[in-house]
């Protein structure tokens, strides 16, 4: 008799490392990819959460982009486990917008500190353009770089 697989958000927290001054690409998706934050008002809101868990010393946003239906976050970890960060911003986000459900789990990537960082930044906010959203980086309002 074979064990039961276990579903694929489990196996993301295989081998999980929240380092504090580690620098990582966090992606969440909402549930059945609903485009909530197609509505501005979500996608500022979402915003103004990351914005506080960055004046809060938690993290130290270097970028993100709030797609219709999901996020990306490239940070630097600071006093705060990385399931603890994505858990308090998606239970936060989920009271301030309602109806909002996200995927469990999250994906998370971390990054040597050699990597460049503002390359992965412009690869981040790149993406509503490669999705066709816009047809311009700068008309897509739901994005921020510490360099840019």
């Amino acid at each position: 008799m074979h064990p039961k697989p276990k579903a694929a958000h489990h196996r993301l927290r295989l081998g999980r490392l929240s380092e504090s001054g580690g620098f990582y690409l966090l992606t969440t998706v909402t549930q059945y990819r609903t485009p909530v934050f197609a509505d501005i008002r979500a996608a500022r809101a979402l915003i103004r959460i990351l914005a506080h868990q960055h004046d809060s010393g938690r993290v130290d946003s270097h970028a993100f982009v709030v797609m219709p239906d999901h996020l990306h976050w490239l940070v630097q970890l600071q006093d705060d486990r990385l399931d603890a960060l994505m858990g308090r911003v998606k239970s936060i986000s989920s009271r301030q917008i309602g109806p909002l459900k996200w995927q469990q789990g999250f994906h998370d990537h971390a990054l040597r500190r050699e990597t460049d960082l503002k390359k992965m930044a412009r690869y981040i906010i790149a993406n509503p353009l490669r999705a066709g959203l816009v047809e311009c980086v700068g008309d897509y309002p739901h994005w921020d770089a510490i360099w840019l």
